[in-house]
């Protein structure tokens, strides 16, 4: 892989805090013409889903050889492992508990290692710290990746195995796509993990969510202040939103509600 110097940030930090600038301190420490860009900061705490759910529906707009950092860590200073894997020409490294699980399995050719503590010695890292792995390990590591002066393979060891995903993937049968809700936006839009590959094939789409039965729309100005739509968003998936509100707020509903896209209207 050609690294680009490109990486990107992905935590459940927020925004209050020193904690993802002082990771951006220790990559450019490292290397100082770093493009340190990110992605999101405000991953529901300790839900590595949505973590996942964003990397793997943005790498592709990064130039290839960009690493790709996701830290929800509920397990920071246990015995987990850190993954560091290769899928498309860029690199991901994330905890080893179900966070980089989706993009794995759709990866067609995933390389998928597990960092190796003993081989770090070379890049000098300082004694982690036992709840700020982000800064000790993850940043300086992404940082020598993104230099191009160390491998994947210089720094972990192959491995087949990791944590499953906490969301299983959509089931598809005839005319019925059933998902979950795995995030919700500042607008109060309800994104699935509901790929519009799955639901091309039907000809009037409806989607069955908090009781209710929403038609279809190609953009929010199709829909009538109030009503509800669902449509296939900038990202691929389907989307639950309501024009000029919330959809959250109006259908009382989560991260993990169920969803159900059918071929028509169910009576």
């Amino acid at each position: 892989m050609q690294a680009s110097g490109v990486i990107t940030i992905t935590t459940d930090f927020g925004h209050k805090g020193p904690f993802a600038a002082v990771m951006k301190g220790v990559i450019l420490s490292r290397l100082p013409n770093a493009r340190v860009i990110d992605l999101a900061h405000d991953i529901p705490a300790q839900w590595p889903p949505e973590a996942g759910f964003w990397v793997s529906r943005s790498y592709p707009w990064f130039p290839a050889g960009s690493v790709h950092l996701a830290i929800v860590d509920p397990g920071v200073g246990t015995e987990r492992d850190i993954l560091v894997a290769e899928c498309d020409g860029h690199v991901f490294m994330a905890p080893d508990n179900g966070l980089l699980a989706q993009l794995l399995e759709n990866c067609a050719e995933p390389r998928v290692y597990k960092l190796a503590m003993e081989k770090l010695e070379p890049l000098k890292l300082p004694v982690p710290s036992a709840t700020f792995h982000g800064r000790d390990i993850f940043a300086p590591v992404a940082a020598e990746l993104a230099a191009g002066r160390v491998s994947v393979s210089d720094i972990a060891t192959p491995t087949s195995e990791w944590t499953p995903g906490w969301i299983d993937e959509p089931e598809a049968a005839a005319g019925r796509v059933a998902g979950v809700i795995v995030t919700i936006d500042t607008f109060g839009n309800l994104i699935s993990n509901i790929d519009a590959t799955l639901v091309e094939r039907f000809s009037e789409p409806v989607a069955d969510i908090a009781g209710h039965q929403i038609a279809m729309q190609t953009t929010y100005g199709r829909a009538q202040p109030g009503d509800y739509l669902a449509l296939i968003n900038s990202f691929g998936v389907i989307e639950i939103a309501r024009a000029e509100g919330s959809a959250a707020d109006g259908l009382g509903s989560a991260r993990g509600a169920p969803l159900v896209v059918r071929d028509g209207y169910q009576t």
